[in-house]
């Protein structure tokens, strides 16, 4: 386990993908969290998780080149960050998508691909293709000709999740994709995403509140809370003993026989329980 401090450090590997070394993350003159070290390897599920503004979504906003750490060294793909990187994937926390939205999903699906604008100029052969690859990988081939305006979030998420998967990325990154999903929709979701992890050696960065459903898939957990960050497997990361180091107040990690987690003592300090 990497934590924010520690005499230890993870550094990172020929296979790594991602990789911070001492990094101090924040905006507008305010530091968010510092010091951190970790990496993330090829084909790993890393679960992202934390109290509301403790630094995720900052994570992510480095990751995709729109802000650069304040210091330490951020890579990813061997190179720093940049933005429009098409070896990235992402599906941001929010999609403006109402009931009106009458753009067919295999034409989002096709924008991911050419990045070009709706109704510009005709998608390629290619796009098409694409598009219909990453649709059928996400088992949503069945509504691609159905408006946006109409699918369920379930099947919203499907067709973000196609959309950030058509130019076959590397990285894939995931700003609270289960957020409004019922407990079906959102297992069905975390396969999808555990398949491509799997199958494909993309390696995945999910963004989440709750862990317990992801427990099953991770290598991985990342804690971002009180200014540090925790960072290995979730057998090392989600205890009492590296709970307790990182929020500085005493937590207790308790387990039920099915392997699920609850984090005693962080309601109190943060008003927000994981």
């Amino acid at each position: 386990m990497s934590t924010t401090g520690a005499a230890t450090r993870q550094t990172g590997g020929s296979s790594d993908l991602i990789v911070g070394e001492d990094v101090t993350a924040g905006y507008r003159g305010k530091v968010v969290w510092k010091n951190a070290s970790f990496s993330f390897g090829r084909g790993e599920f890393v679960a992202v998780i934390g109290p509301n503004g403790a630094g995720k979504t900052t994570l992510f906003r480095m990751l995709l080149g729109l802000q650069p750490p304040i210091s330490g060294s951020l890579t990813i793909l061997g190179s720093k960050p940049k933005k429009g990187n098409d070896r990235i994937g992402y599906v941001p926390q929010r999609h403006i998508i109402d009931s009106d939205t009458n753009v067919e999903s295999q034409e989002l699906v096709r924008l991911g691909a050419s990045g070009k604008r709706w109704g510009l100029n005709p998608f390629s052969h290619w796009d098409s293709k694409a598009a219909k690859r990453a649709m059928d990988a996400v088992g949503s081939e069945d509504i691609a000709r159905r408006p946006l305006g109409v699918l369920s979030g379930g099947e919203l998420q499907r067709i973000f999740l196609a959309e950030a998967l058509v130019s076959n990325p590397d990285v894939l990154l995931l700003d609270e994709p289960l957020s409004n999903l019922d407990i079906r929709r959102e297992t069905e979701l975390l396969h999808l995403v555990n398949d491509v992890v799997r199958n494909r050696g993309v390696t995945a960065l999910l963004i989440a509140h709750n862990i317990n459903p992801l427990m099953p898939h991770l290598d991985k957990v990342m804690y971002i809370a009180n200014g540090k960050v925790a960072t290995g497997p979730p057998s090392k990361v989600l205890t009492s003993e590296s709970l307790s180091e990182l929020y500085g107040i005493e937590i207790e990690v308790l387990r039920d026989p099915h392997g699920n987690v609850a984090i005693i003592g962080v309601e109190e300090h943060h008003g927000d329980m994981l």
